[in-house]
């Protein structure tokens, strides 16, 4: 099977799989058979087990990605002046992008109908261990509980974002312990990273059934109006991506890297072609590499900032998580206060570096923003479902950003 088919085939029985369970939900709810409504009532276990199998992964997935990924770049010395102005890059481009999203995002899904009725019955079916919407804590209060008095009681209760604050600190204080002894803990955590991939591979695999329990019992709650809240999150989130890309990815090119639109269009199209039917950043590496040397990168350059930007900046996904966060929010009527949109902002960015080179792997590290948004877990099984498109175009974003960045850093390198 070409790699071509190896994506295109999963990607088709999870729609399938989402397609059926809205079906089957819908003609419970019009018929209320009582053997069609048995069968939804049958299928809210698997879903959960399914969105449970999805949240275990996410806390060793995150933390060790993190630090395997500083610990790397620290041991192979990419902590010089490229590896430093990729990072920087992709960082600056990852914030921007994410708050033009919201800015963008947020006015445009109020205006998204969702039965008030149906809103509250799907509130009601979320299971006990959901953490209910967060509060609207003050500034002060927020940037306090950003650092843990106990950072395994913060694992425990889904504080992501000072989970992830700590992450980084201890893999930054890791660079600086000597190499004899950091290599122990370097190789533990790059274990448990290649480990946590292969589990998540698997999950995966496993994501039509899932999909399909979850979809069932949103469908049967909140009828067929669900099927149009998910067309409205995928033509968002699809627009939203292309508009990053046009407003901001090209003309930031343009303008710092010094090469005209008609030429950087033309030497990404083949790397973009292969991003939308592959849906892989990686696999797209080949393409980006030469996209970069036909757009005069210099070969250094080529040769480690471009594979750099491949495996750990997510322009796209800026775009992808940022949007199916807030449409899970309107989804579960969930009102976000400002200090949860900066919230969602700074988790968005930092684990935009921990993506899974997976299809759909945005969806999975989506638990972290959710929890900061107080949104339910369960909302990750219907975005899952409702991913295929959006993540075409996001693996084209992620692909773009990172012929953007080696150009950027390339333009300062000569």
């Amino acid at each position: 099977m070409t790699a071509r088919g190896a994506t295109v085939r999963p990607a088709l029985w999870t729609l399938a799989g989402l397609a059926a369970g809205l079906l089957l939900g819908v003609l419970a709810s019009r018929t209320a058979s009582p053997p069609l409504l048995a069968i939804v009532r049958g299928l809210e276990p698997v879903g959960t087990v399914f969105v449970n199998a999805i949240r275990m992964t996410v806390v060793p997935l995150v933390v060790a990605l993190l630090i395997s990924g500083l610990v790397s770049i620290k041991d192979t010395g990419l902590l010089g002046k490229l590896g430093l102005r990729a990072l920087l890059f992709g960082l600056s481009l990852a914030i921007v992008v994410a708050l033009f999203t919201i800015v963008i995002a947020v006015p445009v899904l109020a205006r998204v109908h969702i039965d008030p009725a149906a809103a509250a019955s799907l509130r009601q079916g979320i299971t006990p261990d959901t953490p209910a919407p967060l509060g609207s804590p003050g500034f002060a209060q927020w940037l306090t509980d950003l650092v843990p008095a106990n950072v395994f009681k913060a694992a425990a209760d889904g504080a992501m974002l000072p989970l992830i604050i700590f992450t980084l600190a201890f893999g930054f204080a890791l660079t600086r312990v000597p190499a004899e002894r950091r290599a122990t803990v370097a190789g533990f955590f790059s274990g448990l990273a290649d480990a946590m991939l292969v589990l998540v591979g698997w999950i995966i695999r496993l994501a039509p059934i899932g999909v399909f329990a979850l979809a069932a019992p949103l469908a049967a709650r909140m009828g067929a109006g669900v099927a149009g809240a998910l067309l409205s999150y995928v033509l968002l989130a699809v627009v939203l991506t292309l508009a990053a890309l046009a407003l901001i990815v090209y003309p930031v090119t343009i303008i710092a890297g010094r090469v005209p639109l008609r030429r950087l269009a033309r030497a990404c199209l083949p790397a973009q072609a292969l991003a939308l039917s592959s849906r892989s950043t990686m696999a797209s590496l080949p393409a980006m590499i030469d996209a970069a040397r036909a757009l005069g990168v210099p070969e250094p350059v080529v040769a480690f900032v471009v594979p750099l930007a491949a495996s750990m900046l997510r322009v796209g996904s800026a775009v992808g998580q940022t949007v199916a966060v807030l449409f899970a929010a309107r989804l579960f009527e969930v009102t976000l206060s400002p200090v949860q949109l900066l919230a969602i902002l700074i988790t968005t960015v930092v684990t935009t570096f921990t993506v899974p080179g997976v299809p759909g792997g945005s969806i999975v590290v989506m638990v972290p923003i959710l929890a900061v948004a107080g949104v339910p877990a369960g909302a990750v099984g219907i975005l899952l479902g409702a991913d295929v498109i959006p993540d075409m175009f996001r693996t084209m974003a992620n692909v773009t950003g990172g012929i953007a960045a080696g150009v950027v850093v390339g333009r300062d390198a000569g």
